[in-house]
């Protein structure tokens, strides 16, 4: 199925007449058997697509929060083999979630960019969102995984102007990753009205669905950006309360369970705004 669980995914919202709501996760953040819990738990809480990061030693475009999780993930053995196993695991499971793995081009090379495109679309993965590789090098990986029925997920920032808009679309699939605020993840909070007008403008230039991210923390919050877009992805705030979690000695299902509860929380704020189908 690959890219059109995301497709379908969407369509489905779209005819239920609501947003979604797009959770992110690091792989193998606190531990293995931990993340797989936490992954399991994560569609039956509210989440209608998730992204998995891949642990990274230098993620520029992440804030302290994804970059400590990186970090546990490192060191208690994580790998991408590892990685698209918990996937495949995962998939076993649920075969209507999306899962997009998200992160920076280096593990990918190391693993090497066949093999990963074969071992991620064999795994079940839909999709990529790969933060440093700009539209200029889509030959490395981009039009490769669109080759192997991957959606290539990019990101359009505040800076991305009407100039440029048109070659950051080109060859994107699946959604419109809006970063709604200049800098890292986590950084600050976006605000409502900024996000509609910048969602308005790609939404001019694209018939793809738009998500918005970076900086969203309350069910509040996810509610505001969701009345406009058509996702609100929460990363930083999730990952901040694995850690605080784990630092209280929770594991597995028990810190799952944790962790649902929140999400469920920010699916509750999400689902209650209502448009028309």
């Amino acid at each position: 199925m690959s890219k059109l669980r995301i497709d379908a995914r969407f369509a489905a919202l779209k005819a239920a007449g609501r947003p979604g709501l797009i959770t992110f996760v690091m792989a193998g953040d606190p531990d293995g058997d931990s993340f797989e819990a936490i992954l399991a738990a994560l569609p039956g809480a509210g989440a209608d697509l998730i992204e998995i990061g891949m642990p990274f030693t230098d993620p520029m475009a992440d804030g302290p929060a994804i970059q400590a999780g990186g970090l546990r993930a490192l060191a208690g053995g994580q790998t991408m083999v590892k990685t698209l196993a918990q996937v495949d695991r995962f998939r076993a499971r649920d075969q209507a979630t999306p899962i997009i793995l998200m992160g920076y081009y280096n593990p990918i090379y190391a693993y090497g960019v066949e093999r990963f495109l074969a071992d991620a679309k064999g795994a079940g993965v839909d999709g990529l969102i790969i933060v440093d590789l700009p539209p200029e090098e889509d030959d490395e990986l981009c039009l490769p995984a669109i080759a192997a029925d991957l959606a290539f997920v990019r990101l359009a920032t505040p800076t991305t102007d009407d100039r440029r808009l048109p070659t950051v679309l080109t060859n994107t699939g699946g959604f419109v990753y809006y970063v709604s605020i200049t800098g890292i993840t986590g950084a600050a909070s976006p605000q409502a009205a900024d996000v509609a007008a910048a969602v308005g403008r790609l939404k001019r230039h694209t018939d793809l669905p738009v998500a918005v991210g970076f900086g969203i923390r309350t069910a509040e919050q996810a509610a505001a950006i969701a009345a406009t877009a058509d996702a609100a992805v929460v990363g930083s705030a999730v990952v901040s309360l694995i850690a605080e979690a784990a630092a209280d000695g929770l594991r597995g299902k028990v810190l799952a369970e944790r962790i649902a509860g929140f999400i469920a929380t920010l699916a509750a704020g999400v689902r209650a705004v209502a448009r028309a189908a």
